[in-house]
């Protein structure tokens, strides 16, 4: 082995256990990614509630100032059929977001895990560290295969 391929090689904690193939460690790059995606969706979710959370409590100034500026009906209106109001059928935000984080969130990220501890021995990124592996450039400053490593 030439120092060149051994340094093409990723760092021991992201290598592809023995008898892992090419078809494994892309699908299981590929379930990475798509966790990586629900990751993101929970955070619009979570913004989500959040927005509308901040909305809720602003309308109670809005009624409010209605109210001192002479609009009582309008005022009461709001009140009444705004203030509160459910997001979905019975549902605030919070338990939209419990839903989500108890049911699907935690199904998605359970088996991802799973998947991962019974093919690649719990290894993470292994795709990608692998294609880190061919692209950088051995021996070049900001290509290094690891932190604190020369090559």
């Amino acid at each position: 082995m030439t120092d060149q391929h051994v340094s093409r090689v990723p760092d021991e904690a992201h290598r592809r256990p023995p008898g892992a193939g090419d078809d494994v460690v892309e699908a299981l790059g590929l379930f990475s990614e798509a966790l990586e995606k629900i990751h993101r969706a929970r955070g619009h979710l979570y913004a989500f509630h959040q927005l509308t959370g901040g909305a809720d409590g602003a309308l109670d100034r809005v009624a409010e100032l209605l109210r001192g500026a002479g609009h009582e009906e309008l005022a009461g209106r709001i009140e009444r059929e705004l203030i509160g109001l459910n997001v979905l059928e019975g549902r605030w935000t919070y338990q939209v977001v419990e839903e989500y984080d108890d049911g699907y969130y935690a199904a998605f990220q359970g088996l991802e895990a799973e998947a991962r501890e019974l093919l690649m021995g719990g290894r993470r990124h292994v795709y990608e560290a692998e294609m880190k592996a061919r692209r950088r450039t051995p021996g070049l400053r900001g290509h290094e295969s690891a932190p604190g490593t020369a090559t």
